[in-house]
């Protein structure tokens, strides 16, 4: 009696333990499904985002600004002025000293460039602008040519500076033994004329001491 009893215990805890098992086996299908299931939707919402993506628009072409405004000549003007100013490298200058050009008031007019600093304009070419150059950098598309002139009695670097081909700007870096500087030539037409005219202006390149400095009207 005891035997049977024991062999009625083991059927019974083999019973148990089958459904058990059955039951885990499907339970496990389900917990597969619902982690798929999101991992669809993220697909399907990438898919429909790059099938709906419209490419933003083209950035405008750069306006050109206006010409700068040029005060009028004065009657009988002297033969040249100075143009007096503080050297765009500072380090590679001594102190208290400014450089010199001197320009014809008939041609060029001493004036404010667009960022606000000292420049002569020409009266006669629009958009051609002498201005100190302090190196404000360059977009990608653009290449330089570089070359060594002499102006006067001075050795200047000349940058030119080109944009799909066409002639933009040209520097010119120079000085003597008190000052190295910079000047940047912009035009919009007539290049060749507007050149010409500012490397006259550069052949009369000097150094002055502060106190031998010309007043700004």
């Amino acid at each position: 009696m005891r035997k049977l009893t024991t062999i009625l215990s083991i059927l019974f805890i083999a019973a148990c333990a089958a459904q058990s098992t059955s039951t885990r086996r499907e339970l496990a299908v389900p917990i597969k499904q619902e982690i798929a299931s999101p991992t669809a939707t993220v697909l399907l919402e990438t898919e429909t985002a790059t099938a709906t993506f419209v490419p933003p628009a083209m950035t405008p072409t750069e306006t050109p600004l206006p010409p700068l405004e040029l005060p009028s000549p004065v009657a009988n003007p002297p033969a040249l002025l100075a143009w007096d100013g503080t050297p765009t490298y500072l380090g590679d200058s001594k102190p208290d000293y400014l450089f010199r050009v001197r320009y014809d008031p008939e041609i060029w007019a001493l004036t404010t460039d667009s960022y606000g600093y000292p420049a002569i304009a020409h009266r006669g070419i629009e958009y051609c602008v002498i201005a100190p150059a302090f190196g404000r950098g360059l977009p990608s598309n653009t290449t330089v040519e570089h070359d060594i002139r002499k102006f006067g009695v001075v050795e200047f670097e000349v940058n030119t500076v080109f944009r799909g081909g066409v002639r933009q700007s040209v520097t010119y870096l120079g000085g003597d033994t008190n000052i190295y500087t910079g000047f940047e030539v912009t035009f919009a037409e007539n290049a060749d004329l507007c050149l010409q005219e500012a490397e006259a202006v550069f052949a009369t390149f000097t150094s002055v001491k502060v106190t031998q400095a010309t007043p700004v009207p």
